[in-house]
């Protein structure tokens, strides 16, 4: 099957009925992958290992994938990779779930990582993404990209307080 319902839905109850300490290890990789409505990768690759403790199964995972941002000073949409891991504890055992960061083991024994995923892959996305570091934006007169071509107008925008005091020289 090229493209699953649900990618990242793993069947853990062989797991389950393993001896403590037994590990197993989901590679995925897909050419585009969509984590909601808000969020579409290409070029994703990652790895879930499973492990099972006496509490539950313990997941770790690392992933890497591509995502499109728009610049925040010159609006341009540019391509950045994410990296990203996730630890998760689900436990066999309700009363466990008190605990922070601690997630029940649904009956069916299939772990839905999808919203994991998205969660853990938005925290990795910058607050003011920048498509380079030295990118010097749109002019404030006509919005030029500064980037492509330099139209001539200076920047006579002075917002700081010592603005005043210029005119005082």
């Amino acid at each position: 099957m090229d493209k699953p319902k649900h990618p990242f839905r793993i069947n853990v109850g062989f797991i389950v009925h393993e001896e403590v300490g037994y590990n197993h290890e989901f590679p995925f990789e897909f050419d585009t992958v969509v984590l909601g409505d808000d969020l579409t990768l290409t070029n994703f690759s990652g790895t879930i290992e499973i492990g099972k403790t006496s509490q539950g199964l313990v997941t770790t995972g690392n992933f890497e994938g591509e995502t499109m941002l728009e610049c925040v000073r010159c609006l341009n949409d540019f391509a950045y990779t994410l990296n990203w891991g996730i630890t998760e504890l689900f436990a066999f055992k309700s009363e466990m779930v008190n605990e922070d960061d601690v997630l029940l083991l649904p009956d069916s024994a299939q772990i839905e990582f999808m919203p994991i995923l998205r969660e853990y892959a938005l925290l990795e996305i910058p607050i003011k993404p920048l498509h380079a570091p030295d990118c010097k934006g749109l002019c404030l007169e006509c919005g030029q990209d500064l980037n492509q071509d330099d139209c001539g107008h200076e920047d006579t925008n002075d917002d700081t307080p010592f603005a005043a005091l210029k005119n005082l020289l």
